[in-house]
């Protein structure tokens, strides 16, 4: 072994150190999945402060969104340059500075140029943690610790809106991003102290410029494009996702005719059992960034909740998570992947069902229920396809997949919202003053996105993973 190189966990620590570098690395993936929806409950005291328009004000969280997109292709690419952790610090250092600026914004068009700077940042955290965490244990003990890393995306779009409203009970909108400066602070002397150093990969590849003039401006232009078309604003949102479509179309045939290193191999997906497990990302990422956006919507305006209120709603998809982590820490190394994922996908449309009666005037009991059920579900699919790809991917593509798998994440997250969006302002120009029915009849495309998931779930492993 190589000096500097850091050995297997699994030969040179104890399961416990491996968690506490587990736990150290998710500090960084809590602030960045945290902040994208932190401030949705602060619309309206962000439009009070800065005299402006709440569709100007929006632009606070989808700048922040469009940056991660665009950051996250790049974090494979830094990993295998400079070393994960090397990255990883100069990435919570980043988050940290500009999390400073946006508290210090003087006005509206400073606080979106600092959370551009905020996204740009923050996207590189949790792919780099998840690769770096990857390589520290070795293919015997990813599963084991696979479990902690997932369950915090899962977790992030319910605490934001839960933290971001205890926040403004209590102070004014800049500790929406001042709450970020502990956790950084706390982060990096641990993770100079307990994670190990991983050495760069050998050789230097180029970075490749043409890819990311493609496939970054592409995902973000294709998302403002949906977001427009949920405005209704006809013709930025057509031009907006042609050039985005066009340039993601540019971006495949670049990366499968280059000669070079792509930024995201193309062919990584007809790998399998890569391909199935990134579409199961995917509709993962779109479910549960869509119902988060649905469903507090549908509580505030159908049954008159508080912003804070609606947010303590998904507060019991939350628990939901944190209990299927529980169940997958202790089963993944023994039940084969696809019996999971299914298990996790029929969860979740069993929690989603309700939902398309939302005219019916649904019991509290049962949303929670159902909503219990849902993020049950997500943990069940989230760990064990990031053990798959993680535990069977070479070590030396590690940062490069880890970057894929959370870009197909976000990008499913943000498109998927965006779609929902445009459904429901569809839906709800149809059914006039039945708010409840157009909500119920958007949900449907909530089942359609989890069958389509419950179809790629069909090809992935279906033997147990074998102990190395």
């Amino acid at each position: 072994m190589s000096p500097g190189t850091a050995p297997p966990a699994e030969r040179s620590g104890s399961e416990r150190r491996l968690l506490g570098i587990a736990f150290v690395l998710v500090l960084g993936t809590f602030m960045a999945t945290v902040d994208a929806t932190i401030v949705a409950v602060a619309i309206d005291t962000l439009a009070t402060g800065f005299d402006a328009p709440v569709a100007d004000i929006q632009w606070v969280t989808t700048a922040y969104l469009l940056a991660v997109v665009a950051a996250v292709p790049a974090s494979g690419w830094l990993a295998d340059r400079f070393g994960g952790r090397r990255v990883w610090l100069l990435a919570v250092g980043g988050f940290l500075v500009a999390s400073a600026l946006c508290a210090l914004a003087w006005s509206l068009p400073s606080l979106i140029a600092f959370r551009v700077l905020q996204g740009l940042t923050g996207g590189l955290l949790p792919a780099t943690g998840q690769a770096l965490l990857a390589r520290i244990a070795g293919p015997g003990r990813t599963g084991r610790v696979i479990g902690v890393v997932a369950v915090v995306p899962l977790l992030s779009p319910v605490l934001g809106p839960l933290i971001g409203g205890a926040i403004l009970g209590a102070a004014s909108w800049p500790w929406l991003f001042l709450v970020n400066l502990p956790i950084g602070a706390l982060a990096i002397p641990l993770a100079l102290r307990y994670v190990p150093v991983v050495p760069a990969a050998p050789g230097r590849t180029a970075f490749d410029l043409r890819g990311a003039l493609l496939l970054s401006p592409g995902l973000a232009v294709l998302v403002l494009g949906l977001t427009e078309v949920a405005h209704g604003r006809g013709l930025p949102a057509a031009l907006g996702v042609a050039a985005g479509a066009v340039m993601l179309v540019g971006f495949v045939v670049h990366g499968l005719r280059t000669r070079r290193v792509p930024l995201v191999d193309p062919r990584l997906f007809t790998r399998p059992p890569f391909g199935a497990a990134a579409l199961a990302l995917l509709v993962l990422g779109a479910s549960v960034f869509g119902t988060t956006f649905l469903l507090p919507l549908y509580l505030q305006t159908g049954h008159g909740l508080s912003a804070p209120g609606a947010g303590l709603v998904l507060a019991f998809q939350g628990a939901g998570a944190v209990a299927g982590s529980v169940l997958v820490n202790r089963t993944i190394d023994t039940l084969a992947p696809r019996t999971l994922v299914l298990a996790g996908i029929g969860l979740i449309l069993l929690g989603t069902i309700p939902f398309t009666q939302l005219g019916h005037d649904l019991p509290e009991a049962l949303i929670a229920g159902s909503l219990v059920a849902r993020g049950l579900g997500m943990a069940l699919i989230a760990a064990p396809v990031m053990n798959i790809v993680y535990s069977r991917v070479e070590p030396d593509l590690l940062p490069r997949a880890a970057g894929a798998l959370n870009l197909l994440n976000t990008v499913g997250g943000s498109i998927g919202t965006a779609l929902l969006a445009v459904v429901l302002q569809s839906r709800l120009e149809t059914r006039g003053a039945d708010v409840p029915q157009a909500f119920a009849d958007t949900f449907l495309w909530v089942l359609g996105l989890c069958l389509i998931a419950a179809a790629g779930a069909t090809r992935l492993p279906r033997t147990r993973p074998r102990r190395t």
